[in-house]
This record gives C-alpha cells, sequence and structure tokens, in this order.
C-alpha cells in the first residue's frame, strides 16, 4: 500500500527554488501548528506509531531495497523507528515550565517552553527511518514545522514516512520532503542559511556537520550535530566474553558495520587476547551469514555503495602493510557483488594504522592488545571524535571508573545497546552537540521564554 501510492511520485532533482517553497510552506503551516493542544500533537504522533506498525513489513522492505540491509535487520530499524514516535508522543503532554519568585520582593518570574519555529533536517541513508523519526518526533511534539532533506540515497523511506504522517493527520505543510541527488549542496545550503528556518538537526560526517554549523551561523541558528564516531570497545580479563561476543556481533556487524556507533576499536587486556579471538573467529563465522537480503537467516548484506568498498579495502591493505594480520576474510570475493565486503577480524592493530584515525563504516573488526586499565583509557581516548564507548568487566569499580574516564557522550557498560527512545543520543568532542532521545529530546526544538510578573500587590517585608 505504502510503497504503492509512492512510486511515481518521487523525484530526484528538486532545486533551490522547490526548496524555497517548502520553507514557505512550513513557514505558513508553524502559524497555526504552533498553537496546537499538545494532546492534539500526541494524538498524531501515537497515530502515526500505529500505522507505522501496521506497515511495518512494506516499510522494511523498502528499506531493504535502497540500503541493501538484511530484512530482518531492516523490521529492527522500522521497530526502533517507530518507538520514537511512540516516545515523543508522551513527551509532548509532558513539557514543563516552571516559576521562581525572584530577587525583586514583590515580582515573580515564569519560565515557558515555546517551538523554535521551522526546522531543517537532513538525515543520512545508514538508518533512513530511524533518523528520521528521532528528529521529527521531537519537533512535532514541541510544536514545529518541518523541512527534510534525507540522504540521495535512502529517498522512498522518508516519503513512506511522510505518506503515513500524513495519514495520521499532520497538517498541510508541516511536513516537508525534499528528495535530490543533482542538487544535494544547493539545498542544503539554502535550508542552513534561511532565515525563516530557526533549527538545523543534522546527522553525518564530522566534515559535512562543520560546513552546516559554519553556514547557520549566518542567521544564528539552534543547531544539534550528530556526527561521526570511532567507537572504542574494552574487554578487561574479567569480562563475561557471553555478554562481550553478544554485543560485540551486534554492534559491528549490523547494518554491516554502517553506523556511528559501531564498535570501531576493539582493545582485549593481553591475559585473553588469544582466546578472545579465537571465540571471535568462530562466533562470526556460525552467526554472520551473507546471503539474499529477503531471506530471515541472512544477517550481513551489503554496502551503500562500490566507493565504501574501495575504502575499507584500502584501510585493510594497509593495516596489513603496517603489521596487522587478518584472523578472519580481509579479501573481497570477486564472484560477490560490487557492493560486498566479508566479515573481517584484523588482529595486532597499532595506533599508526589509518583504521585506527578512521571511522571504518564496514564489517571489519580490529583488535587492539593492552595490560592495563590506563592504557586502555588513553588509547580509547585517543581520537577527535566521541560519540559511544563500551566497556566490558565483572569489577563494578572498573567499570564505573572507565565511563566515566571515557570522552565520549555514551558508554554502555557490559551491553552493546546505548541507543533507547527513553535516554538522551549524543556525542562530544567533534562527534557534535545536542541530544535527540529522552527528555532532551523535545527540548532542542524549543526555546526557553521567562515571562516577569510585577505591581502584583504582594506583601513583602525585611528582616
Amino acid at each position: 500500500m505504502v510503497r504503492r501510492e509512492i512510486e511515481g511520485f518521487i523525484r530526484y532533482h528538486w532545486n533551490e527554488d522547490d526548496t524555497l517553497v517548502a520553507i514557505d510552506a512550513a513557514k505558513q503551516a508553524f502559524s497555526t501548528f504552533q498553537h496546537t493542544h499538545p494532546k492534539a500533537r500526541a494524538r498524531i504522533l501515537r497515530k502515526w506509531y500505529d500505522l507505522m506498525v501496521t506497515n511495518r513489513r512494506e516499510l522494511a522492505t523498502i528499506l531493504m531495497y535502497e540500503n541493501g540491509r538484511p530484512i530482518t535487520g531492516a523490521l529492527q530499524e522500522i521497530d526502533y523507528a517507530a518507538s520514537f514516535l511512540d516516545w515523543f508522543a508522551g513527551e509532548a503532554e509532558r513539557s514543563y515550565g516552571y516559576s521562581a519568585q525572584g530577587s525583586i520582593p514583590g515580582n515573580r518570574f515564569v519560565t515557558i517552553q515555546q517551538p523554535v519555529g521551522v526546522v531543517g533536517i537532513l538525515t543520512p541513508w545508514n538508518f533512513p527511518s530511524a533518523m528520521i523519526t528521532r528528529k521529527i518526533g521531537g519537533a512535532i511534539a514541541a510544536g514545529c514545522s518541518v523541512v527534510i532533506k534525507p540522504a540521495a540515497e535512502t529517498p522512498y523511506s522518508a516519503l513512506a514516512l511522510a505518506k503515513l504522517g500524513e495519514e495520521a493527520g499532520l497538517p498541510a505543510g508541516v511536513m516537508n520532503v525534499i528528495t535530490t541527488d543533482r542538487n544535494v549542496a544547493e539545498v542544503g545550503k539554502v535550508i542552513t542559511t534561511h532565515e525563516e528556518v530557526k533549527k538545523i538537526s543534522f546527522t553525518g560526517s564530522t566534515g559535512v556537520g562543520k560546513l552546516l554549523m559554519q553556514q547557520a551561523s549566518s542567521t544564528m541558528k539552534k543547531c544539534s550535530f550528530e556526527l561521526g564516531g570511532n567507537a572504542p570497545y574494552i574487554v578487561f580479563d574479567d569480562a563475561d566474553l557471553d555478554l562481550v561476543m553478544q554485543g560485540l556481533l551486534a554492534g559491528k556487524f549490523r547494518g554491516s558495520g554502517q553506523t556511528c556507533v559501531s564498535p570501531n576499536r576493539i582493545f582485549v587486556q593481553a591475559g585473553i587476547y588469544e582466546s578472545f579471538l579465537e571465540r571471535f573467529k568462530q562466533e562470526t563465522i556460525q552467526n554472520i551469514r551473507p546471503g539474499p537480503l529477503d531471506d530471515e537467516r541472512t544477517t550481513l548484506g551489503c554496502l551503500i555503495a562500490s566507493k565504501a568498498v574501495k575504502k575499507i579495502a584500502e584501510l585493510v591493505s594497509d593495516a596489513e602493510f603496517k603489521g596487522a594480520k587478518a584472523v578472519l576474510g580481509g579479501k573481497r570475493d570477486d564472484s560477490a557483488p560490487e557492493t560486498f565486503y566479508p566479515a573481517t577480524i584484523l588482529k595486532d592493530m597499532t595506533s599508526d594504522m589509518q583504521a585506527s584515525q578512521t571511522e571504518l563504516f564496514g564489517p571489519v573488526a580490529t583488535v587492539y592488545k593492552f595490560d592495563s586499565e590506563q592504557e586502555a583509557i588513553k588509547a580509547a581516548n585517543k581520537a577527535s571524535v566521541g560519540l559511544a564507548g563500551y566497556v566490558y568487566t565483572s569489577d563494578i569499580g572498573r567499570a564505573w571508573r572507565t565511563a566515566e574516564a571515557l570522552q565520549v557522550g555514551m558508554t554502555g557498560v557490559n551491553t552493546g545497546i546505548v541507543s533507547d527512545p527513553y535516554a538522551p543520543f549524543g556525542g562530544v568532542k567533534e562527534s557534535g552537540f545536542g541530544r535527540e532521545g529522552g527528555r532532551h529530546g523535545i527540548e532542542e526544538f524549543q526555546t526557553s521564554k521567562t515571562i516577569t510578573l510585577g505591581g502584583l500587590g504582594l506583601p513583602s517585608s525585611q528582616l
């Protein structure tokens, strides 16, 4: 149903003029939508959530074909994406200000939360549904209208969500989707520099984030950026290896490793280094299965493009040239699809290898050896970015020390899952700023206004 209705509607060459029309539509819609009752916005979000659940299989099929993710992983993303609409439906009704007496006798202060205005949302291809709902859920809950530019590689998921949003009751102009593969930079610049766009929310690379931030500064927009990561995954001698493998297999190979919180640098303490490698190899062979995307037994799909495969091959080649050894994989099969790279494990990694300084975005696990807690923390923090980090240990003191010491926005302790609608998602350093999800998620789309009340005739006395 959803797929049929968006076929023939997709257009790849929206330009600057089209973007201006979308922004104007969002501006007009905001003038009334900002005044809707929070309960009304909550009803829309809950209906939208219900429609995503009802159309779960079809949405996942769209995602599978345009993203290259196996159907099982695509279904998981749709469930995850829908959960943000459910969460923000509740947050729409629980957005509070506060009051204070203040320092001046007889005066009272009230602080209220108001929607920021038209929001420009720019999303990546690796989570084409979840990155939209994680942002738009908070925006709609706050009372904002949005202009969304999805990645050129994955426009259908965005349009399918827009169709369901319309069915859920979103008023015309509240959600506008601009799809383009020819005018990406031009459209992005219109959104980031237009004076009627009051907020930018972007997920993508650090380099592009810096450019968008520079553009947005021309009109002093409120911004939130979820940028690149280089996640450390620290395994101490006393770690529960069942938990380690569970988190590592899911986190490293989800989406073929094309996730910003994927374990990028796996640090294993010397005492279990060799046994860890052998178990990791066997677990990967048993559980990570390439195959047809529509086969629910398939757990490893393709990369987004052949250039991504080339990048991974170059990083593996550089690491092996500098002394790393392939425990598993390390070479692509020429008979495989040009966008496929096999699950690979590299050992004896060192910090001078390009892979240690780069967000891999592929199914390649790089394993480093360390001796002490201090050494692991120092190596983990040797990065310009800081999105997610992980630590596995049975020592609660060590877990707490390491979790606090890691220079990241999110730390998983004995778990590979750090993203949840109920908790804020975001990074530090060059991984950006701002948070999505949790109670912070709606605040990113609001401004605080202080109202001072005087002349109330309130009694006051001096002590």
